[in-house]
């Protein structure tokens, strides 16, 4: 081929294009390779820091799980890829692994963004706390704390006390001599400190709090993510 100076350029032979398609391929595999250092390093960006996978984890939380397995999906499509010999057909096998592998990191990082806001988030699963029953019988005063993080806008934390006999049942009706729902800040957090007089008739055990948001179940035993939060008080 002439060049624009006089001289001539030799024409690149198949074995030479084949060559350099193969190392631009390896370079996209060598990316591609970083895969979960990069997944990890966007949660970490994210605000997901371990101590909110290791809770994420123990929630069960799918995007963590789904984006760790792409991302690692990714990591061996790269490897196969770079030991793909770069012949002809060899650059054509190692484009499709690599097809793969980008969409593969891709869909990691997608996730791990999801995942990132989802366990950010919290549970939305409140607690209870500085639970205090103080004065004599006739006065008695309950005073507790409840806190919750990650609650949806929407929802609210429902919050229940109740005078109970030995088998947990109420001895009064109404039953709840206390009863709220407090509604979450703009950041999805219930902190709420309650003190009121407790009504306790003759004849009753102890006084139970109970705390759930919108849509969980109320039974303290139940097996659940959504469950709620108990206190027991024995009067003496």
């Amino acid at each position: 081929m002439k060049q624009m100076g006089g001289g001539y350029e030799s024409v690149p032979t198949a074995d030479e294009i084949g060559a350099r398609v193969g190392k631009r391929l390896d370079d996209v595999a060598k990316i591609l390779a970083g895969a979960l250092v990069t997944v990890a390093g966007v949660m970490t960006a994210l605000g997901l820091t371990s101590d909110v996978v290791f809770v994420a984890l123990n929630n069960e939380s799918w995007p963590i799980y789904v984006a760790s397995l792409c991302a690692i999906l990714a990591i061996v499509c790269s490897i196969v890829a770079l030991l793909i010999h770069p012949t002809r057909w060899g650059n054509l096998w190692e484009t499709v692994v690599l097809v793969f592998g980008v969409i593969f990191y891709m869909a990691a990082l997608s996730v791990a963004v999801v995942g990132a806001a989802k366990a950010a988030g919290g549970n939305g699963r409140p607690t209870i706390t500085n639970v205090k029953l103080e004065g004599p019988r006739s006065g008695l005063r309950l005073s507790f704390d409840i806190q919750a993080d990650g609650v949806d806008k929407w929802a609210s934390v429902g919050v229940f006390a109740t005078a109970v006999d030995a088998q947990g049942e109420p001895v009064s009706r109404p039953a709840d001599f206390y009863s709220s729902d407090l509604r979450p800040d703009d950041k999805g957090q219930v902190e709420q400190h309650i003190s009121v007089p407790a009504s306790v008739p003759q004849g009753a055990w102890g006084i139970e709090i109970t705390a759930f948001t919108a849509g969980g179940t109320e039974e303290c035993e139940a097996r659940s993510v959504r469950g709620p939060a108990c206190a027991s008080i024995q009067l003496s």
